[in-house]
C-alpha cells in the first residue's frame, strides 16, 4: 500500500463525511444513481439515472444537467404510475427536442431497485440514439425510430446504497462492456477489539486492511480483469461514529494511479457525492474513467 497522509494531518485525505454528503441513515434508501456523460448538439451533459426503492413501490428518476450544475430536465415516474409501465416524454433543450422512452411492463427486478432484465430506457437527441440501457434493444429502436448515436453515452459514475452487519455485496462492472463482477465487503466492528476490512472480487480477496482503528481511511490500489483500480475507503462513522453512521469506498478505474493524486492533496467528499458539483466535474475532465460509489449501512 502506498504511504498515506495522517489522517490527522491537514492533508488528511476524507472520502466520505456524513455532514456534507446530507445523507443520513433516515434517508438511505434502497437507491442507485447513475451518470452518463454525453454530448447534446456538440455541448457535454450528464444523463443521470436513479432507480429506488421503498415500501411504496418502484421509482425511476431521469435528469439531463449541463457540465455548469444546471438542471435541463427531468422527470419522475412515481411508484403509483408503475402500474402504466411504458411511455415517453419529449423535452426542449434548447430550442432542441430531446425525447425518453421507457418500458418496464415486463421488467424483472431482485432485491435491488434497478431492474434486471425485460426493460428498455432509451434517451434520443435528434434522431440518434443516445443513451440505451436494458436487454430489449431491438423493440427500443423499433419504438424510438432512432439510429445508432455517433457518439454513445459514457458511463462514468454509480452510486449505490448496500446494507449488512458484517458483510456487503453487490454487483460491479467496472469496464464498458467488461464482465460483471460479485463484489463483497466484509468487516466486523463489534465483536473484536482489532476490526480488519477485507473485500474480494468474484470470492478471491483482493485487498485486507489490518488495524482498521488506526487506518480507518486510506487507499489501495488492486488489479481486477488484469488492470489497476485504485480504493479508497472511508470507515470512521462504523469506528467511532453514531450507531447508525455509514462507511463509504469508492473504486476508481484509471490509467494511473498517480493522476488522482496530482494537484489534489485534500481528497473532498464532496468531489464524490454530488455529480454536478464543480469539484466532480474537474475531477472527470481528468480523464479518471469509471467511479463506484459504494454507501455501506449497517442493519440493526
Amino acid at each position: 500500500m502506498r504511504d498515506f497522509p495522517s489522517c490527522f494531518g491537514e492533508n488528511g485525505v476524507q472520502v466520505a463525511d456524513s455532514t456534507s454528503s446530507g445523507v443520513s441513515r433516515s434517508t438511505a434508501q434502497n437507491l442507485v444513481t447513475c451518470v452518463y456523460s454525453c454530448k447534446l448538439g456538440g455541448k457535454s451533459c450528464l444523463i443521470i439515472i436513479t432507480w429506488s426503492k421503498n415500501l411504496v413501490g418502484q421509482c425511476l428518476s431521469v435528469e439531463i444537467d449541463d457540465w455548469m450544475n444546471q438542471c435541463l430536465c427531468k422527470f419522475d415516474i412515481k411508484p403509483w404510475l408503475f402500474a402504466k409501465r411504458k411511455g415517453s416524454k419529449s423535452f426542449d433543450i434548447n430550442s432542441i427536442e430531446v425525447d425518453a422512452y421507457w418500458d418496464l411492463s415486463l421488467a424483472k427486478f431482485g432485491s435491488g431497485p434497478e431492474p434486471l432484465e425485460g426493460f428498455y430506457l432509451a434517451v434520443v437527441f435528434n434522431g440518434e440514439m443516445v443513451l440505451l440501457l436494458g436487454d430489449m434493444r431491438k423493440e427500443a429502436f423499433k419504438k424510438t425510430n432512432a439510429t445508432p448515436g455517433f457518439y454513445n453515452a459514457i458511463f462514468i459514475t454509480k452510486k449505490e446504497h448496500i446494507f449488512g452487519k458484517k458483510l456487503y455485496v453487490t454487483k460491479a462492472q467496472f469496464w464498458d462492456n467488461g464482465p460483471n463482477h460479485n463484489l463483497s465487503i466484509e468487516c466486523d466492528t463489534v465483536s473484536t477489539d482489532d476490526p480488519s476490512l477485507a473485500i474480494r472480487i468474484d470470492g478471491k480477496m483482493v485487498m485486507q486492511v489490518k488495524h482498521l482503528r488506526w487506518k480507518f481511511r486510506g487507499n489501495q490500489t488492486i488489479l481486477i480483469d488484469g488492470l489497476p483500480v485504485e480504493v479508497f475507503w472511508d470507515v470512521h462513522n462504523w469506528l467511532f461514529g453514531p450507531s447508525v453512521g455509514n462507511a463509504v469506498f469508492m473504486f476508481q478505474t484509471c490509467s494511473s494511479a498517480e493522476k488522482l493524486w496530482s494537484g489534489q492533496p485534500f481528497f473532498d467528499s464532496s468531489a464524490l457525492l454530488s455529480p454536478c458539483s464543480q469539484n466532480f466535474r474537474e475531477f472527470k475532465l481528468q480523464g479518471l474513467g469509471f467511479s463506484l460509489i459504494l454507501y455501506a449501512w449497517k442493519n440493526e
